[in-house]
């Protein structure tokens, strides 16, 4: 893979003690009915299309029960088996029913999750989005998003690799349909086009693998133009890489990838993957539960519910190593 000097960054600053700062102060009221909540009277369902058992999702999990524990407050984390809209739509659903306190949802897709959403909102349950739909909460009644702007962080990605020297990027999406993951597609269309390039999108099942592998090197294989290469997450990350390597063109092709693994921190600090792009899922998590249990504590929505940014924030080969044991631990 090509890596000149120049494509070694430091980490973008998104200011993690600033958001927490942000979640905590009141600086902007709109507050429920009634009297704020006791904490330990608190119930938080959070229901995300992705499985705790998923090594990014994971991380997500770890965020919002640590928030639980610190706020003294009890949180639920729900998933469908797989991404699965009408599973999460009926998780919703089924949450509202049991009555919590309040709701922390991922919006992968607006229009299939509205209904179920605006339900909870009608039903008198204070909802906060987490992860995608920063581009939808606001019409569907969510209090707040926490979460990485999605085609930003796509497109910035795109400008990283185009100063690496591609002009033709493949990007493997793993979940065509999800509308944060076709967004990053789009933000590296757009930054390749901006300075003549093209893009491929690869679609991947990562049930299997095997077949997402021998996917990314058929690709690679007969498209000799592309010299670019972003996964849109970890799983997806790992059979490209493979595949790069059986491609025998390592050497040519330069490889991003979305969100972090200890696999793939290793890959960035040994100069076989550019960059990783961190959304830090644990701030989302922990954020997330937290501008809701102060929301019913006190009234208050940081920034008078405007999207709380947590990325993107890029780990090089210049910082890798400090983030390796984090990811490890699940807490990065």
């Amino acid at each position: 893979m090509r890596v000149s000097r120049r494509c070694h960054e430091k980490d973008a600053a998104v200011g993690s003690r600033a958001l927490l700062l942000l979640a905590t102060l009141a600086l902007a009221c709109g507050g429920p009915d009634g009297a704020p909540s006791a904490a330990g009277d608190v119930r938080v369902v959070v229901v995300t299309h992705g499985q705790s058992a998923d090594p990014f999702w994971s991380v997500v999990a770890n965020g919002a029960r640590a928030a639980g524990r610190e706020l003294g407050v009890r949180v639920e984390y729900q998933a469908p088996g797989s991404f699965d809209l009408v599973a999460m739509s009926d998780l919703i659903e089924a949450a509202v029913a049991s009555r919590p306190s309040g709701l922390v949802v991922s919006i992968p897709d607006g229009d299939a999750l509205g209904p179920a959403i605006r339900g909870a909102v009608q039903a008198g349950v204070p909802v906060v989005s987490i992860n995608s739909g920063d581009d939808v909460y606001q019409r569907l009644g969510v209090l707040q998003h926490v979460g990485q702007p999605e085609y930003g962080a796509g497109f910035a990605a795109g400008e990283r690799l185009a100063r690496a020297g591609v002009s033709r990027g493949l990007c493997v999406n793993h979940e065509v349909g999800n509308l944060a993951l076709d967004a990053r597609c789009a933000g590296l269309r757009d930054a390749l086009r901006a300075v003549g390039g093209s893009t491929l999108v690869l679609a991947v099942d990562l049930a299997d693998p095997e077949d997402t592998q021998q996917r990314v090197l058929g690709a690679l294989t007969a498209d000799r133009t592309l010299d670019g290469m972003l996964t849109l997450g970890p799983p997806g990350a790992l059979p490209a890489l493979a595949a790069l390597d059986a491609s025998g063109r390592s050497d040519e092709v330069v490889f991003g990838v979305f969100d972090l693994s200890p696999e793939v921190l290793r890959a960035v600090r040994d100069g076989r993957v550019l960059f990783a792009v961190d959304q830090q899922q644990y701030l989302q998590g922990y954020l997330g539960v937290l501008v809701l249990v102060k929301y019913l504590e006190l009234g208050v929505l940081p920034g008078g519910g405007a999207t709380i940014p947590t990325g993107p924030a890029f780990v090089t080969a210049e910082t890798a190593a400090r983030v390796i044991d984090l990811s490890a631990r699940g807490l990065r």
